[in-house]
């Protein structure tokens, strides 16, 4: 992926009267060439045309963000840092538990499973991508998903972990998983005594002090 970071100079005003709108401009138009010029109000087909002839770019009624204060924006992006390593740690944590559970007969998988595919697995499954909508896994064994559900999954074996999948179609042992008790960011899904039990292993936020 390509990206490329701009600095943009903005000059924000509301569109009154449109003969003075266009006379302003007229005498200043050279002046908002390294502009963006962001217009409130109603905007005539006759303004566009006129700023588009002058080779000025503008847009209608939109909000930009507001630049926040540097420190205040470092502080941000360090407490959002830490919150995503301690939720990394927590579920590698939870993966390395689990994964020494799995059986021999461990699949592996890192792609996506698009729409459309159906995959069928004898044994255990790790897989590290996503289920899209429309796709169906069925598993025989254990089943650890790293990313999003949002297609079908049949597993028959003794756990599953998976993260927050409000959107899938999960069925276990026969029995349809309520997506009300997937919502946390993971959730740890077994059959104890014949009987499924949902525990949420990583809750949606983390609170700090």
């Amino acid at each position: 992926m390509q990206s490329k970071q701009y600095s943009l100079k903005v000059y924000e005003t509301t569109v009154g009267e449109e003969e003075k709108f266009l006379s302003f401009f007229e005498a200043n138009h050279i002046l908002f060439k390294d502009h963006l010029i962001i217009l409130r109000g109603e905007v005539s087909d006759r303004i566009r045309a006129y700023l588009t002839s002058k080779s000025l770019h503008f847009l209608e009624n939109v909000t930009l963000p507001e630049g926040r204060p540097r420190r205040e924006l470092a502080k941000e992006l360090a407490l959002e840092k830490t919150k995503q390593e301690v939720k990394e740690k927590m579920l590698q944590s939870e993966l390395s538990k689990l994964t020494n559970r799995l059986e021999n007969n461990l699949t592996v998988l890192d792609k996506m499973i698009r729409s459309g595919q159906e995959l069928s697995i004898e044994g255990d499954l790790l897989l590290l991508n996503r289920v899209n909508s429309g796709a169906t896994l069925s598993i025989t064994g254990n089943l650890i998903i790293t990313q999003v559900v949002e297609g079908a999954i049949r597993c028959s074996g003794q756990f599953m972990l998976l993260t927050a999948s409000p959107k899938a179609n999960i069925i276990f042992h026969g029995l349809e998983i309520n997506n009300s008790y997937l919502e946390d960011k993971l959730n740890r899904v077994e059959l104890k005594n014949n009987e499924v039990v949902i525990t949420p292993v990583l809750k949606k936020d983390i609170n700090w002090a």
